[in-house]
């Protein structure tokens, strides 16, 4: 009996040895086809959405305030693959209005441009040697909203195309395992923030710059991370942050650029969109900047 059983464990013993070498040897082919049939070239996809939002009242004993407001939004990637170069491109682009009746106003509701280029060379396994881009700024005039001695809203100019936008670029090391899952790390990049120079003031309160200059140069560690998934069958989650420390000054406030991007497909032209993104930058606010976008609306992939 003991021999038997002994016996057993041993065929059994051997099943899951030979099992494992099938597993392994189909996972080898597996990976051996998909190095095959990868994508190489030039690679494009975007999405386009429009959320809208509309809401009015009469006589409605609860309250509430005429409005009307439309985000347009835009997110394209044109990115290239070769057997050891890698070259990643990102355009996020996005504006939205709402007015509301009893506002002097139409005020924005989100205005950004972003621009993103990732080049690696292979340097073995899933690493590559690195240069990046990142460039950001805005479409329009931004203002700070007030009221007069006779309470009548008022506005002024603090903002606008250019002023500010920021410039950081500089050589690195990337690991990317795929597409949708990479990082990127670059202790020697440069960062330049450009501004319209009637808008400084003293003691570099607008965005760091110098009183009277148009630029401001940085010296420092940048580190940045993407990762896209699929939440359920019809909803993807695209995470997408950076970091920089200046080494010129104050090193230890890091700015931090967090973005999360969820879109729920309900068909093909319509689906539910949710933008969240925060903000550190203590050269242009000394605190956490938040935006929230979320509505339902058309979208249109290409």
């Amino acid at each position: 009996m003991r021999k038997t059983v002994i016996a057993l464990c041993l065929i059994f013993e051997l099943q899951v040895s030979a099992q494992q070498e099938v597993v392994k040897s189909v996972e080898e082919v597996v990976k051996a086809v998909n190095d095959t049939t990868r994508t190489k070239g030039w690679v494009k996809k975007g999405n386009i959405s429009f959320l809208f939002n509309q809401s009015t009242f009469e006589n409605w004993v609860a309250g509430g305030e005429n409005n009307i407001s439309g985000n347009l939004g835009l997110n394209y990637d044109f990115n290239y693959k070769s057997d050891d170069w890698s070259w990643d491109n990102k355009i996020i682009a996005s504006y939205g209005l709402v007015k509301t009746k009893n506002s002097e106003f139409e005020k924005k509701t989100d205005d950004r441009f972003e621009f993103n280029s990732l080049a690696g060379k292979k340097a073995g396994g899933y690493w590559y040697y690195s240069a990046f881009l990142n460039f950001r700024t805005q479409f329009t005039k931004g203002f700070i909203y007030g009221t007069d001695e006779n309470g009548k809203e008022i506005r002024d100019e603090y903002t606008n195309l250019f002023s500010p936008a920021y410039l950081t670029f500089g050589p690195g090391m990337m690991w990317k395992k795929r597409d949708d899952l990479k990082f990127n790390l670059a202790p020697l990049s440069s960062k330049i923030t450009f501004v319209n120079k009637d808008f400084t003031l003293p003691e570099a309160a607008y965005f760091g710059v110098d009183e009277g200059k148009s630029m401001r140069y940085e010296l420092g560690f940048y580190a940045a991370g993407y990762y896209k998934f699929k939440l359920f069958d019809n909803v993807s989650a695209e995470n997408i942050l950076s970091l920089y420390s200046n080494y010129l000054e104050d090193p230890q406030n890091v700015d931090v650029d967090y973005q999360l991007n969820i879109v729920m497909t309900i068909n093909k032209f319509l689906s539910t969109n949710l933008s969240f993104q925060t903000i550190y930058d203590d050269n242009a606010f000394r605190g956490l900047q938040t935006r929230q976008v979320l509505g339902v609306g058309i979208n249109y992939g290409f």
